[in-house]
């Protein structure tokens, strides 16, 4: 009886690993049904709108527009990769690092670079296998320790040992790994639009929409398909995503120009441009849930909370893992792309949490 006690807590992590990876397999083989069935659809309405893509040999006009700074490289010694940014502000100003989503790059952060520039030195990366980034082709190269190094590495390059660092979506991910790994190298951490990552991971467990609203996770297991999925009909569904109304950028807010979404399907329609992005999420399910989590920076949360992939439950679930000052600031009326969606509001919150004295927990309702 003793023995089968000491077994029974082993017993009982390989049982719920079993039907963790048992859910993953069958809702990837879920997610890939609907979308086979989707092109069936669209090649049965029209096969060669279906395969059409416009070529795009050069980038529209705002990409190299100066008021947003200057693009630079820097190649990391380890690693050997090439990193792209947009960088604003006189060096040597304390840096603000930014971390783009998903499917973004650094000019999602256009409304932050011009805003903050001025007390700032203030970096727009684009990450790994993103934009003008090198991009690996095995996607072993794509795991969380890969991408909590670049970033590191990045900051050494970059002359500094510590940031003011914000991240969203994906980048928001990143930013909480690092927070928690590396603490001395984040002053103030912002995250828009993503819960810690155990919060999570515990919640889409249990919360059926949740897990409905992270069907893409499961999708993008899967090799090539996903990619060529985001690619038929001209680059449709990432025109989709940004423009839609349940998942687009503007609900209350601004909207994305003509060129601006020009901006996005350029980058993503280069050739392999959408494998880097992808693979970043091929990993995720070997990492989580993480062994170390505890956040001790003083950190601002910002939510949409009609945010289409994420719901605003996880964002009040965050707390109990930041031992230090916490804000969380919902607004009522704005989606996934907050900062791109509602700048000045965004601005002027980060602006107050940058400012004041960070010594103990707020929640506050817009």
């Amino acid at each position: 009886m003793a023995r089968l006690r000491d077994c029974l807590p082993r017993l009982m992590v390989m049982i719920r690993s079993l039907l963790f990876w048992s859910l993953v397999y069958c809702y990837c083989g879920l997610c890939a049904s609907v979308y086979l069935l989707k092109l069936l659809w669209s090649i049965g309405k029209g096969p060669t709108q279906t395969f059409r893509r416009v070529a795009r040999e050069h980038p529209p006009a705002c990409l190299n527009d100066p008021s947003l700074g200057t693009h630079c490289y820097v190649r990391i010694k380890d690693s050997g990769l090439r990193f792209h940014y947009v960088a604003a502000g006189e060096r040597g100003k304390p840096l603000m690092l930014l971390l783009h989503g998903f499917p973004e790059f650094w000019y999602s952060w256009r409304h932050q670079l011009r805003e903050f520039k001025s007390e700032y030195r203030v970096v727009a990366l684009d990450l790994r296998g993103y934009g003008e980034t090198d991009a690996p082709i095995h996607r072993e190269n794509y795991k969380l320790d890969c991408l909590i190094t670049d970033i590191k590495d990045i900051l050494d390059s970059l002359g500094y040992s510590k940031c003011v660092l914000i991240g969203h979506d994906w980048g928001g991910m990143i930013a909480w790994l690092i927070a928690i790994c590396y603490p001395e190298m984040v002053m103030k951490l912002i995250v828009i639009n993503f819960p810690h990552p155990n919060v999570f991971t515990e919640y889409i467990l249990r919360h059926p929409a949740q897990l409905f609203k992270s069907s893409y996770y499961y999708f993008f297991q899967i090799p090539w398909f996903p990619e060529f999925m985001f690619s038929i009909n001209d680059f449709k569904a990432l025109k989709h995503l940004f423009t839609s109304h349940s998942t687009g950028i503007g609900r209350k807010g601004c909207r994305l120009t003509a060129e601006d979404l020009e901006a996005y399907i350029y980058v993503f329609s280069q050739p392999g441009a959408l494998n880097g992005p992808i693979n970043h999420y091929r990993n995720i399910f070997s990492c989580l849930p993480l062994k170390h989590h505890m956040v001790i920076t003083p950190t601002l949360l910002l939510w949409g909370e009609k945010d289409a992939f994420m719901e605003a439950e996880m964002a009040e679930g965050t707390k109990i893992y930041v031992k230090n000052y916490f804000r969380l600031t919902i607004l009522s009326e704005a989606s996934h792309g907050l900062q791109q969606e509602q700048p000045d509001i965004v601005n002027k919150l980060i602006w107050t949490f940058l400012k004041e004295e960070t010594r103990r927990k707020d929640w506050l309702f817009l």
